[in-house]
């Protein structure tokens, strides 16, 4: 009987796991809080993005790259997943597509906001 119930445990541990929350967190900026990856790097929205599509391929998105998502992630409260036009998957919040800056290079560097007018750090 032990033995099925720690396989149960095991299998909803993984499942979990599997069906993870998206990976975001809050870091501090000169700015104030704004919304990051799990690996600290600040997150951007885009003004010519529409809620549910990206606007931002070919040169704009080696400059801004989609924060995609990975594995069998699912969306959470805020956090919805947009469909590329290459079929690949990209986080957003509010609807809005969520980008990292190439010139980013430290946790809390916010030097995307603002660029041309059009880039917005993402706020919690």
């Amino acid at each position: 009987m032990r033995t099925f119930a720690l396989a149960i445990a095991i299998s909803l541990a993984t499942t979990a796991s599997a069906f993870a929350a998206p990976p975001v967190k809050t870091v501090e900026s000169e700015k104030g809080p704004v919304l990051a990856a799990a690996n600290g790097m600040t997150l951007y929205t885009y003004k010519d993005d529409q809620k549910g599509v990206s606007a931002c391929y070919d040169q704009c998105a080696k400059n801004w790259p989609p924060f995609m998502v990975e594995g069998n992630a699912m969306p959470e409260g805020a956090y919805s997943i947009v469909e590329r036009k290459d079929g690949s998957k990209q986080w957003a919040k509010d609807g809005m597509p969520l980008y990292f800056w190439v010139k980013d290079k430290k946790m809390g560097d916010i030097t995307g906001d603002g660029v041309k007018g059009e880039w917005d750090v993402a706020r919690p």
